[in-house]
Formats: structure tokens, sequence, C-alpha cells
């Protein structure tokens, strides 16, 4: 069990509810085409070197793993918002399948 201190960011998950392109790809925009799904209290670090070139080699672009939490819809169609920060989802894991806690690795957008 994780202790409940380390998760103190309040984050946001957003769905994307904007115009897409002819593929069906969302024309990420401005803030106006997100609309907040849920917030959720997370721990969000940073991947330390030797984990973003471990990271890199499936996932080339994660910069940010967090943990939350598990909660039932989340999708790797949806961002993370913390503060003014943005976080593009690359992956759920659902940590040892128990239903417990959610590993998401990120790729943090730069305005």
């Amino acid at each position: 069990m994780t202790d409940p201190g380390q998760r103190r960011h309040r984050i946001t998950f957003q769905r994307f509810n904007g115009a897409r392109d002819r593929y069906g790809d969302p024309l990420l925009g401005g803030d106006e085409n997100w609309t907040d799904a849920v917030s959720v209290w997370a721990s969000i670090k940073p991947l330390s070197g030797r984990e973003f070139y471990a990271a890199e080699q499936s996932q080339s672009e994660v910069t940010h793993k967090i943990d939350c939490r598990y909660r039932a819809g989340l999708t790797t169609d949806m961002q993370v918002r913390f503060d003014s920060r943005r976080f593009e989802i690359v992956s759920i894991i659902d940590w040892e399948e128990r239903h417990e806690s959610l590993l998401i690795m990120c790729k943090e957008l730069v305005p």
C-alpha cells in the first residue's frame, strides 16, 4: 500500500471535446477544447536519466510518471492537468492488475 502522503499533487484528467481532423485525431488547440473529467490526488515524478533511457526503448517521449489510486474509465485519449502544466498520457498501467493503483506514463506538453 502506498503512503497517502506521497500523493500530494491534485491533478485533473481532462477529456477532449473539440474538432478532429479527417483521420479522427484531435486538433489540439487551446484549453477550451478540453473539459474536466475527474480530479484525484497523485504523485508526479520526473523520470531520472536512467529511467528515461529505459523508457526511451519502448516509449520515446515519456518524461514523467504519475501514480494515483485506481480509477476505471481513464484512457490515453485524455490529458492530465496539474496547475498550469499539461501532460499527454502515453500509457496507463494497472499496477500488478490489482485495481489498486495506476502508473501513468506521460509526456509534458510545452506551451
